[in-house]
């Protein structure tokens, strides 16, 4: 991709029982070129939902998992709308453009907190609370966050989804 380009994000996948809302920094590379959330084969998004609700969802097409989440009350987007970068680290972001959260929250009469999945995301958490909802960082499922065992990121995310009836307790 152009490094000069202004690069565009995904939509926001949300449904009437979104009670949480899980945000992203913004796309990576393989993410943006699919269209797809998560789609780098390393990112552990998808294995980590999956282990958490004892569902395969790599096994299922693309807009099967998103069903997935919708049903679950649990929306998915990013922080920011656009920005430049070259590569898929957050740290090469330039130029970014917040996503219209507020507009967004309006349209959930559910929601009730924002999980942000890693660092950058999480720096918005000041707009979360503004909001009037709940704020929780998440470690990153990115394989740039090595730092934290699949176990760790698991227990940390599971203890944030149970408390907003994502997944069932205990």
């Amino acid at each position: 991709m152009n490094p000069e380009a202004l690069l565009r994000g995904l939509d926001p996948v949300v449904g009437p029982a979104t009670r949480l809302l899980l945000l992203g920094s913004f796309p990576g590379l393989a993410s943006l070129e699919a269209r797809q959330y998560y789609a780098h084969p390393r990112n552990q998004f998808w294995p980590l939902l999956s282990s958490l609700w004892g569902v395969d969802l790599a096994a299922r097409s693309y807009p099967a998992r998103l069903d997935e989440l919708r049903e679950r009350g649990l929306g998915l987007w990013d922080i920011y709308a656009s920005c430049r970068r070259v590569g898929s680290l957050d740290s090469a972001i330039t130029d970014a453009e917040l996503n219209p959260l507020a507009e967004l929250a309006a349209t959930l009469p559910l929601l009730r907190a924002v999980a942000h999945n890693g660092a950058e995301s999480a720096r918005a958490a000041h707009i979360i609370r503004a909001l009037g909802l709940s704020a929780f960082r998440l470690p990153s499922t990115s394989p740039a966050n090595a730092s934290w065992s699949f176990d760790r990121k698991r227990a940390a995310w599971a203890e944030v989804f149970c408390a907003h009836g994502i997944i069932a307790a205990g």
